[in-house]
């Protein structure tokens, strides 16, 4: 028993248990799929890599799972957020868990298609959880953006210049605008140098916010997560590793 714990904490799958008198340490329940688009397997691949090394920093207790059936009550005791990094939950049961976990003070961390919604997708929750924006469209191929912060004084972005340009990326936009819902506050907005954007498929223009949260609940989304370039820019990590500190910490 004592060999396992300590393979697992050298994997880095484990933080290192909290000393006497300390608190439990934060537990962040990382979800992914091996079986959906390549080049968003290929970001969850690198992003678990990347939170596994910010958790066992920040001392977090990181799990990655890849059963979305891990989406219950039972299981969900105890964590402090969830992230999904390349899918979202498809069965009733998963999505019934996840809206109770959020309405109940859990924190939630998107990537990319992790809020892809369309007519097809029939959770209204979910919609209202993003702030009431459905997809509306996309650039292609990926492309780099550059990319305006709108709340330099926000934990998540006070380490990021006002503008930088953001890696290759397959950028969405949505409609309405989440900027659009008061209860929404955007951190970063595809800046408008950057339209026309794309070649095969093209963002025209508009309001393009890429980063917000909705204030009634504690999460965050992200429009990046396609490709292995998203965890190049040392600038952007940097954001990515302050809200996971930020959201797990929060109360």
């Amino acid at each position: 028993m004592r060999c396992g714990l300590l393979v697992a904490l050298a994997a880095g799958l484990l933080a290192p248990p909290a000393a006497p008198g300390q608190r439990d340490p934060i537990r962040v329940l990382a979800f992914w799929s091996a079986n959906v688009e390549g080049d968003h397997v290929e970001f969850a691949r690198e992003a678990l890599q990347f939170y596994r090394r910010a958790a066992a920093a920040h001392r977090f207790q990181f799990e990655p799972t890849s059963n979305w059936d891990d989406l219950n009550a039972e299981r969900l005791e105890g964590v402090g957020a969830v992230l999904w990094l390349n899918d979202f939950p498809h069965s009733a049961s998963q999505r019934a868990a996840f809206e109770s976990f959020m309405e109940n003070g859990g924190g939630w961390m998107g990537f990319h298609v992790s809020a892809y919604n369309d007519s097809e997708t029939r959770w209204p929750w979910f919609v209202r959880f993003l702030g009431g924006s459905v997809f509306y469209g996309n650039n292609w191929p990926p492309l780099p953006a550059w990319l305006r912060v709108e709340d330099s004084s926000h934990p998540v972005t006070r380490r990021l210049p006002k503008r930088f340009l953001s890696p290759d990326n397959e950028w969405y936009s949505w409609r309405p605008s989440p900027r659009a819902n008061q209860d929404v506050k955007v951190l970063l907005t595809l800046e408008p140098a950057n339209f026309p954007l794309g070649l095969k498929d093209t963002i025209a223009g508009g309001d393009v916010p890429v980063v917000w949260t909705n204030t009634k609940y504690r999460m965050i989304y992200f429009n990046m997560g396609h490709g292995d370039k998203i965890l190049t820019d040392p600038r952007q990590n940097r954001m990515f590793e302050d809200a996971l500190v930020w959201l797990a910490r929060r109360p």
